[in-house]
């Protein structure tokens, strides 16, 4: 096979693959997910072989459906498991004529699977790191390298995470179906936890594959947005959500040199900064007012639509250092508190920010120690040098050990 078609067919597997994998276990339980993994994989496989020897079909994507139906049907025939199995369990519509055992590969019903799928996967019997993994599998198509990759694990410590998940799905009966109207808000509350965490597992990834990095970024903007088009997941939160990645995916490219080296916010060129995202952003912020609840995602989604904007107004930080007091009350947690100590500093200076700074007392973090060596550089350069020392022992990456070594050569 051509270079061409082989990237062609990686991204069709891409886009296809949980696709085809929630259409299948729609249909015929989740109970039998590992199976529409298989099939979905040797389908792929017979594309790369036939394809390889007679060219790309004029529509790829039908042909893969086609193959998959036909060996979703072999398989699920053979040894009477559809007989005695599966057909007791499937429900009974009689305007499909008998039709309901082949999978319905129709567009309506691709986007339902895919969203009854995210509802399955993010089921809070199941733990929320399995959760991820399951989602990054199931719903984004990646392979257990990437999976390992991203979160820095070794590929059997990822198949055992997803072997316990998918043995939950079966054990604990979860079916592939939208949660009753008076469970669609809690259990949405998870689903975007989860988008959110895929989300920052990519844009402040420990990974080196950078390529990897921006991928999981833009799944969780496709899961987002999923949602955004189903009416009862349509909700202000949902869409605020949306916002926050957009805004923060609009800078990703400024974030990293051609060496891949970690770029600073202060330090990025605008001009790199993707408009369209930005723009994209600003419409799901102002959908997001529409409601009366103030989500964390809210906040956020504000905080970062003002860093789309490059000009250190006093306007910007004080409004900013009021988010961050606003979020610190909703959902406090270091992190925010930090962040909301260097708005301090912008909006009120050093010594404000210090006092603050040093009762956080945040040691395990090399983020804490950056923000120290930033808050001293101008009234005592020893202390700032000492903090970025400890900040360099800290951080976990070489980007990261650069950027820093930069910082203390500047002093």
């Amino acid at each position: 096979m051509e270079m061409k078609e082989e990237n062609v067919l990686k991204d069709l597997f891409q886009r296809e693959f949980s696709k085809m994998v929630a259409v299948i276990s729609k249909l015929y339980g989740l109970q039998h997910i590992e199976i529409a993994e298989d099939i979905v994989s040797e389908t792929f496989l017979v594309a790369a072989e036939t394809w390889g020897v007679k060219g790309m079909p004029e529509n790829p994507t039908a042909w893969l459906y086609v193959v998959a139906k036909q060996k979703t049907l072999y398989h699920f025939r053979r040894n009477k498991i559809f007989d005695e199995k599966v057909v007791p369990a499937l429900p009974r519509d009689p305007e499909n004529h008998g039709n309901t055992t082949i999978p319905d590969f129709s567009e309506g019903n691709i986007r339902d699977s895919q969203l009854q799928m995210l509802f399955a996967v993010c089921n809070p019997a199941i733990t929320s790191e399995a959760q991820m993994g399951l989602a990054l599998r199931i719903l984004c198509g990646f392979g257990i390298d990437e999976i390992a990759e991203a979160f820095l694990s070794k590929k059997d410590t990822i198949n055992k995470r997803l072997f316990r998940a998918k043995d939950k799905l079966r054990t604990a009966n979860i079916k592939m179906e939208f949660p009753p109207e008076h469970e669609i808000i809690p259990r949405l509350d998870n689903v975007l936890h989860i988008i959110y965490l895929l989300f920052n597992e990519g844009y402040y990834s420990r990974t080196q594959n950078h390529i990897l990095r921006k991928d999981l970024c833009l799944e969780a903007m496709r899961l987002g947005i999923m949602l955004s088009e189903y009416e009862k997941t349509n909700l202000p939160k949902t869409n605020a959500l949306i916002a926050l990645m957009c805004f923060h995916a609009s800078r990703f490219d400024a974030r990293q040199s051609e060496g891949n080296n970690f770029i600073l916010y202060k330090h990025q060129n605008p001009e790199l900064w993707d408009k369209t995202l930005i723009k994209q952003g600003m419409r799901f912020l102002e959908l997001s007012a529409r409601g009366e609840e103030i989500s964390s995602y809210h906040l956020e989604a504000k905080i970062a639509c003002w860093h789309c904007y490059r000009e250190d107004t006093a306007e910007k930080w004080e409004d900013i250092l009021q988010l961050y007091d606003s979020l610190l009350k909703l959902n406090y947690s270091p992190v925010v508190a930090l962040n909301r100590i260097y708005a301090l500093y912008k909006a009120e200076g050093e010594r404000a920010a210090l006092e603050e700074a040093e009762g956080l007392n945040m040691e395990g973090s090399h983020f804490y120690y950056v923000l120290l060596g930033e808050l001293y550089k101008n009234m005592n350069r020893e202390k700032a040098r000492a903090s970025l020392k400890k900040a360099y022992a800290l951080a976990g990456t070489p980007p990261e050990k650069e950027e820093i070594q930069k910082q203390i050569n500047g002093l």
